[in-house]
């Protein structure tokens, strides 16, 4: 359950203008006048900071009550605007095109991919195999997991494909990351677009009915705070 103690507003209007914004990519001011017509009145820094607080939270929730994936992963990261700097969304997704994980990391190295991928391995366990691009760096990043394997005495072995055919899946789930950024025109801190990543990638899941038969977004969405 999600805390929301000394919120001056009601948990369901916080939900409402949080999953409003990670998952129809308006601008806070845009939000500031949708929640206006609902009778909320709310500055747009006050919801800046309701999804900052609130998205990472219902994100770690949502990664917990997903359903089980494939053990066939795409892997691959697209770039995000941060302070006028390219920062990196490292993303995977299965065979079926189910979230797996993401990560926003400032570089795109081999330790940022090693994190990514043991964040990744926790979340859903081991794969079979992983499909990435050229990247050297993530390459070396399963490569430096197997290491990991290996020294643990864990009789695992996960196998690297580097195909960029293969790895089109998952360019193509980027396309609803990046619809959703691009009005936001890029991000003033890397806190603020990390936790909005978070919410959506929530959102996202959500839309792939990931947490079950979608009959209502906005519900699964707030339900996840219960």
């Amino acid at each position: 359950m999600i805390s929301f103690k000394g919120a001056h507003f009601p948990k369901p209007v916080i939900m409402l203008a949080v999953y409003f914004y990670v998952r129809f990519g308006v601008s806070y001011r845009d939000l500031e006048e949708i929640m206006a017509e609902r009778g909320v009145t709310a500055d747009h820094a006050t919801l800046n900071r309701w999804v900052v607080r609130y998205s990472p939270e219902v994100a770690r929730i949502a990664q917990k009550r997903k359903a089980k994936t494939a053990v066939s992963w795409r892997m691959d990261e697209t770039y995000v605007n941060v302070r006028g700097e390219w920062v990196y969304l490292f993303r995977a997704i299965d065979r079926e095109g189910q979230t797996l994980d993401f990560m926003l990391s400032e570089k795109r190295d081999t330790k940022a991919a090693k994190a990514f991928f043991a964040n990744a391995l926790s979340h859903n366990g081991i794969p079979n195999r992983i499909t990435i691009d050229k990247s050297r760096s993530n390459a070396a990043g399963i490569k430096e997991i197997n290491k990991i394997f290996k020294r643990l005495m864990i009789p695992v072995t996960i196998d690297t494909v580097r195909s960029k055919y293969l790895n089109n899946m998952i360019e193509q789930d980027h396309r609803f990351i990046k619809r959703l950024t691009r009005p936001m025109l890029g991000f003033k801190s890397f806190a603020s677009a990390a936790a909005t990543l978070a919410g959506i990638e929530v959102a996202h899941v959500i839309r792939k009915c990931q947490l079950g038969p979608r009959t209502c977004g906005f519900c699964q969405f707030a339900e996840l705070a219960e």
